[in-house]
């Protein structure tokens, strides 16, 4: 009887464990690793949409924006199309974070051969796609526009 109450409570803590996962705060980190307006656009309209749907719902989320390769250009003070959005985004939102792939810095400026200017909303991290992987394993969800 005991191997059985034993059992069943086994049972009943692994079922409610996705549960648990679902009473953290909502994690999103999206990728953008191309240089097209829509794409940035889309990115920063789902970070928005995502921001509200759960402030609508009282809940906290976190958006990690991660940039690298031509989706670098988001970020860049010189060429990025979005610059206004970003930063207007980031005074109103403090849950939104927007990184910037060094390696791809690097390589924009041995390419240049000048210093690349990122907005002042970004945080360089040591590689773009090292960064999604980490947040991949800190249980953020993946989102692609």
């Amino acid at each position: 009887m005991q191997k059985l109450i034993r059992a069943g409570f086994a049972a009943t803590v692994l079922a409610l464990a996705p549960l648990a996962a679902w009473a953290e705060a909502a994690k999103v980190a999206i990728h953008v690793d191309e240089e097209s307006i829509q794409t940035m656009n889309m990115a920063l309209n789902n970070a928005a949409n995502i921001i509200k749907h759960y402030e609508d719902l009282g809940q906290e989320v976190t958006v990690e924006i991660v940039t690298y390769g031509p989706g670098l250009h988001m970020l860049r003070a010189d060429t990025s199309p979005v610059s206004d959005r970003i930063a207007t985004m980031s005074l109103t939102h403090d849950n939104i974070s927007f990184s910037a792939c060094l390696n791809t810095v690097q390589a924009m400026q041995q390419r240049a051969q000048t210093e690349i200017p990122l907005l002042s909303e970004a945080n360089v991290v040591p590689s773009g796609a090292v960064r999604l992987m980490e947040l991949q394993y800190e249980g953020y969800a993946y989102l692609r526009p």
